[in-house]
């Protein structure tokens, strides 16, 4: 059974970079065609498709966040993280998910959480001064 937990700060300052970290227990980054998403969801708001990490390295993000956002993976730890940069206030619950082929997201502004095979518990970030 693939599981997934992620990690980092619980509290980052505004203009600052978040960096998450998911790690892969089960399962393989490099397993062919999975790809590893990282997700939000503000309090009171729907999830929103950050971005991706393919088995192959590829990556792939949300119109709105590619200029602040950077995914990457470490094969030796069996982990993918997230940076976000200048980030704003706010509270955030964020996720990594993964799904064993490419999500909808790539191909619009739709988010179907059902459509992923594995998923982490989440973790808050706040972002505050």
């Amino acid at each position: 059974q693939v599981q997934l937990q992620e990690s980092g700060p619980g509290l980052v300052k505004p203009s600052q970079t978040l960096s998450l970290t998911c790690t892969v227990s089960g399962g393989s980054t490099t397993t062919s065609h999975f790809y590893w998403s990282w997700i939000r969801q503000p309090p009171g708001k729907g999830r929103e498709w950050m971005g991706a990490i393919a088995y192959d390295g590829d990556t792939h993000y949300s119109e709105s966040l590619k200029s602040r956002a950077s995914i990457s993976k470490d094969t030796s730890k069996n982990q993918f993280s997230l940076q976000l940069h200048s980030v704003t206030p706010e509270n955030t619950a964020m996720y990594c998910r993964a799904r064993d082929e490419a999500p909808s997201s790539f191909y619009s502004d739709s988010f179907y959480t059902d459509e992923y095979n594995y998923w982490g518990q989440g973790i808050q970030v706040t972002v505050s001064s």
